[in-house]
């Protein structure tokens, strides 16, 4: 198989680099040339003049360019009828994600979106755990960076929790409630959101990246259990009730590449012909999520003095 990377920033680098090992041919495009240069004769991997001639040779296309450019890279992929994995959030907005869904469905196509946590492998152990979770409470904390300070906290960090409580309460978005303040840029630093489902599950999701101390837990309360995932740690923590007393679950947490997980599941969907492990459609739904959960958030800046 032949693979494109789009875009070979900070996180673009590690899918090319990444991708070499998983595919016969690599071909990487980024619009800095310098960028482009450098990362080509690092990891020896064939750059491409134009984007065009890199989705004119590719079997398979990796887009982790910045958001605002998904839309474009993705189409222009979809139309020459090459599978896609793109990096979250999968659009700018969503009326964008709805096109890229619609074209890769009419195509037949493999739209797949790099929600990484879905691959973490504390995440991997606990899934079979949580077991239609009642409550859900997410704290996803992070020092201040300069880096993807263009978006707000809600695209940059709380949509991984976003799409793992979508993906885990089972039943749709009933309601939602928001509120979160600039402090350090001009977009969101700090939200909590209140995520109402229609089985009566609730999702309370706090994401700050101006805390001294990182933290990336989210935990999962179901009856007669207990379930907390440790992202950053790659722990898992589940209890139960057993004949009357709380007793610990054994989770067997395996060591892996997340990443590596995640570029490999894409190949694979599109060599078994299978649906990816996170769809277009389910990345579509937590881009939905968050958008209303960014505005609520901003309506929520006038009632500050």
């Amino acid at each position: 198989m032949k693979a494109g990377v789009a875009g070979v920033g900070h996180l673009g680098y590690h899918h090319a680099r990444i991708m070499k090992s998983l595919v016969d041919e690599v071909m990487i495009h980024d619009t800095d040339p310098i960028r482009l240069q450098m990362v080509s004769k690092e990891l020896g991997i064939r750059a491409a003049a134009s984007l065009e001639e890199m989705i004119d040779w590719a079997d398979a296309l990796d887009v982790s360019c910045t958001t605002s450019a998904h839309y474009d890279v993705v189409m222009a992929a979809l139309r020459k009828k090459v599978p896609v994995l793109v990096e979250k959030p999968i659009a700018a907005t969503v009326s964008q994600g709805k096109e890229m869904v619609e074209l890769a469905g009419e195509n037949d196509l493999v739209l797949a979106v790099g929600h990484i946590e879905r691959f973490n492998p504390a995440m991997v152990a606990a899934s079979d755990a949580i077991e239609r979770p009642i409550f859900m409470e997410g704290h996803r904390l992070a020092g201040f960076s300069l880096r993807c300070t263009d978006v707000s906290v809600v695209m940059d960090l709380m949509i991984h929790d976003i799409d793992l409580v979508l993906w885990k309460a089972g039943a749709p978005v009933a309601e939602i409630h928001a509120s979160g303040v600039p402090v350090l840029t001009e977009t969101v630093d700090i939200c909590n959101a209140r995520i109402l489902f229609e089985n009566g599950a609730v999702a309370n999701l706090t994401a700050s990246r101006i805390s001294a101390e990182p933290k990336r837990k989210l935990r999962f309360f179901q009856k007669h259990g207990y379930v907390s995932v440790d992202f950053g740690e790659k722990k898992v923590t589940a209890l139960k009730l057993h004949e009357g007393s709380i007793v610990p679950v054994p989770m067997n947490v395996f060591e892996s590449d997340a990443l590596t997980a995640e570029i490999d599941s894409f190949l694979s969907a599109i060599n078994h012909k299978t649906p990816p492990a996170v769809s277009g459609f389910e990345g579509l739904k937590a881009l939905a999520a968050a958008s209303t959960i960014l505005e609520k958030s901003e309506k929520s800046l006038l009632a500050l003095p």
